[in-house]
């Protein structure tokens, strides 16, 4: 490991946020082409932001430690990165009479969070795992759904045929 690697300046630092980048600009992109209320650059700028963040819990602070002083836990960042994101996502969900809007997108946010974060804690195939699960439930899951007896529409597709 270089130097710069240990301060999270390294080529192996800048492939995560950048993984992180192209992975929720992905999601964002299948977002905005539905015309859903977060679209492109919300996702890319939320999972790009919890990378931040976590590469920064993890390299930020080592000028700070002293062997066997200062202990550091990364993981105290990454809870208050869940729990700053389900304030947003909480935001992000509307009820009208009987109707709950906005959740699916509040969920994804959480998801290009926890997609962000994988990148920033160096876990690229989970992170890759989970993007490819949000596309087969969001490509695949309403064609399974459309086809199951007696089942309502899903709202998904009922909020896009009003805008067509």
């Amino acid at each position: 490991m270089t130097i710069s690697e240990v301060s999270g300046q390294g080529l192996r630092q800048f492939i995560e946020l950048g993984l992180a980048f192209l992975l929720s600009a992905a999601i964002g992109l299948e977002r905005e082409i539905r015309r859903k209320s977060a679209g492109l650059r919300t996702y890319t700028v939320v999972g790009t932001g919890a990378a931040l963040f976590l590469l920064v819990s993890k390299y930020g602070f080592t000028d700070v430690l002293v062997k066997d002083l200062v202990v550091l836990d990364p993981s105290r960042v990454a809870a208050q990165i869940v729990t700053g994101i389900g304030f947003i996502g909480a935001g992000l969900i509307f009820v009208k009479q009987d109707h709950v809007q906005g959740l699916t997108t509040a969920a994804t946010v959480w998801l290009v969070t926890g997609v962000g974060m994988a990148c920033g804690a160096g876990l690229p195939w989970l992170a890759l795992a989970a993007t490819m699960a949000y596309f087969v439930v969001a490509l695949v899951f309403p064609l399974i759904m459309r086809r199951l007896p007696g089942m309502p529409v899903p709202t998904e597709q009922i909020e896009n045929s009003q805008h067509d």
